[in-house]
């Protein structure tokens, strides 16, 4: 998996590509940690280049979720397609993230949710 950081407005886009797996999914681990670390107002993961989500990739975001209560930074995900979209709604945490159709919304969303939401 790829994962490039950007700057949008008021909020961080993590774009993935790829498979995030047990392999990958520290990569975006680091990079969330760093960003909620560093103060970012908002952390949005871009997924609609995801091709597939398992079990770690889950327990990713959610420690991403958790993080983002403890430093009080907006958190969401947008784009999510296919496999990834399906794991999430299986393991009914559709109702515990922020979820956006595509980057437009979640910018223009993000700021209206609560910091801490969630788990």
């Amino acid at each position: 998996m790829k994962v490039q950081v950007r700057s949008v407005d008021n909020a961080t886009i993590i774009d993935c590509v790829g498979d995030v797996d047990l392999y990958s999914s520290p990569n975006l681990r680091d990079a969330l940690i760093k960003e909620m670390h560093a103060g970012a107002p908002a952390v949005l993961v871009n997924m609609s280049e995801v091709s597939y989500l398992d079990s770690s990739g889950i327990a990713t975001l959610v420690e991403g979720l958790q993080l983002s209560r403890q430093t009080k930074t907006r958190f969401g995900l947008f784009g999510l397609r296919g496999n990834a979209r399906s794991v999430l709604e299986l393991a009914r945490l559709q109702r515990v993230f922020a979820i956006f159709e595509d980057e437009q919304e979640a910018l223009q969303k993000i700021p209206a949710t609560q910091p801490f939401g969630g788990l």
